[in-house]
């Protein structure tokens, strides 16, 4: 079983949408954007993205390439091979932005700030899954998917749905 951003895309694969995180992005507290509560996608077009090469970083870049599909309107993306806390340390010292899950906010860090990357729907979000083989038997695995939906519970569906 994995628990991942996103989809996995299979015919064999089972998936299970555990829960959702807005998208946020992390500046350092003198930026010209650290004065808006709520930032666009295009107001990142000329600005220097740092993110790690692991998780969430694939997601997180293929989601800006997504809200901005022009090449020409992308900013300049550096993937490092660190962690998150590192990218935040080198976000703080000014070397660029960085795109960030609301759960990365729990620890203050000092001289940044993060604010909520919106476009014209609103926040943007990445949905988080589990995902496990259609044939695996598994007995633990079928309690621990017990326990998972129980610990996070579809939304019922609106009226009319």
């Amino acid at each position: 079983m994995v628990v991942s951003p996103g989809r996995i895309p299979s015919k064999d694969i089972k998936s299970l949408l555990l829960w959702s995180e807005r998208i946020l992005i992390s500046l350092p507290q003198d930026h010209c954007l650290a004065s808006r509560e709520i930032v666009y996608w295009t107001d990142l077009r000329n600005e220097n993205i740092l993110l790690s090469k692991y998780d969430p970083g694939p997601e997180l870049e293929d989601l800006l390439i997504s809200k901005l599909v022009l090449p020409d309107d992308r900013p300049r993306v550096e993937r490092h091979d660190v962690s998150r806390g590192i990218i935040k340390s080198l976000t703080s010292m000014g070397m660029g932005l960085s795109l960030v899950m609301e759960s990365d906010i729990g620890a203050s860090f000092a001289g940044l700030v993060y604010r909520e990357l919106q476009d014209g729907a609103g926040p943007s979000r990445v949905d988080f899954h589990a995902h496990w083989r259609d044939d695996n038997e598994n007995p633990a695995l079928k309690r621990f998917l017990s326990l998972l939906a129980e610990r996070y519970p579809s939304p019922t569906p609106a009226l009319g749905e």
